[in-house]
């Protein structure tokens, strides 16, 4: 073997080795960040694929190892980024006409991440004046950001502001009339989320939960276990609402990872996001890492308007903004992503061990 087929043999089983790592059910940190650059990893092994076949192509054993270990890294990496492109079916389908629901029953929200120490505050007001959302969920929102949005408060009298100097300040603004309003702190102190019912013009009431869950990082917390906790928390209580539903915020997780599939199975919410791209909102100023972290997931009584990620403002994270209208549809009751004995077993185990931590 020569030092050639050496080298991509290595970068090969590198690859491989981090390509599969989100397969272990681990929660360390160092094992779920591997849960994160799935596309990155499929663009590195298709690299690595060509490379060989261009300058090393032996037909031989060892050397086969090489392309073999990258296809099949190059095939599950495919698998898990396929849902969110336009071959795979949508899960929230297209609002298909204005006779479909009438305007009365349209909510345009808009989540936006700002990266509390970011000052570029009145390109935000600038957004939000020039899109108009229903309801503005600001992440990361500090007294600092809560007197720069002041503005935009005759425009939006129903709040839940939580402004907090963590990082994990979560700023809540509604032109809908709201009740039930309340703020959690479901898992750990310091970081909060909240939930609320939200009426349409039309008078139809839904369900809302704003996230933003710690991340697991070696600065923030050595494991995933909190986050995913919480996400499993709000996905069991939104399985039990009978009306509409959406969860919203940054999840500090990627769409396509285990944690997140679970629950959609668990809450039975569904992913606009499938069937039309990633519309990856992190990191918004290094174009080679960046992944999907700002999630809206809905109950099946919406169809889409609309989802478009917006301008940078000066965050880590870009905007998102999601159209939706309310039109139950019976026919789509089967579309609920339905939870197995095996998901509910993970879900009381995940519950028990942060109880019990």
């Amino acid at each position: 073997m020569t030092s050639i087929d050496l080298a991509f043999l290595i970068y090969a089983v590198f690859i491989t080795t981090v390509s599969f790592l989100n397969l272990l059910r681990i929660d360390y940190w160092w094992i779920r960040m591997w849960d994160f650059p799935h596309f990155q990893l499929m663009v590195l092994a298709s690299v690595g694929l060509v490379a060989w076949l261009l300058v090393a192509p032996t037909w031989g054993w060892p050397q086969l190892a090489t392309p073999s270990l990258l296809t099949a890294a190059l095939l599950y990496q495919a698998w898990l980024i396929y849902p969110y492109t336009y071959l795979h079916r949508v899960q929230v389908p297209r609002r298909k006409s204005r006779a479909q629901a009438s305007d009365d029953n349209t909510i345009r929200l808009l989540i936006a991440n700002v990266f509390m120490d970011n000052t570029h505050c009145p390109e935000l007001r600038s957004l939000v004046r020039k899109h108009k959302p229903d309801v503005l969920l600001v992440l990361e929102g500090n007294e600092r950001w809560r007197k720069a949005l002041e503005e935009i408060d005759d425009d939006y009298p129903y709040q839940q502001l939580i402004p907090l100097e963590n990082t994990y300040g979560m700023l809540f603004y509604s032109r809908f009339k709201t009740r039930q309003m309340q703020v959690h702190y479901r898992i750990q102190d310091g970081i909060p989320s909240v939930s609320t019912q939200l009426e349409l013009p039309s008078g139809q009431w839904i369900n809302f939960y704003g996230v933003h869950p710690m991340p697991p990082s070696p600065t923030e917390n050595y494991r995933s276990t909190e986050r995913d906790a919480e996400l499993l928390l709000v996905g069991k209580e939104a399985r039990k609402k009978t009306g509409p539903v959406i969860v919203a915020g940054d999840l500090n997780d990627v769409a396509w990872s285990h944690t997140t599939r679970l629950f959609g199975r668990i809450s039975g919410l569904l992913d606009p996001r499938i069937g039309r791209g990633l519309f990856s909102t992190f990191h918004a100023k290094y174009f080679f890492l960046r992944w999907p972290l700002d999630h809206v997931f809905v109950s099946h009584h919406f169809v889409l308007n609309g989802i478009r990620r917006l301008p940078n403002c000066g965050s880590d994270h870009f905007p998102i903004l999601v159209s939706l209208t309310y039109a139950p549809d019976p026919n789509r009751i089967e579309d609920i992503p339905q939870a197995e004995e095996a998901d509910i077993e993970e879900m009381k185990e995940k519950l028990d061990e942060v109880a019990s931590s």
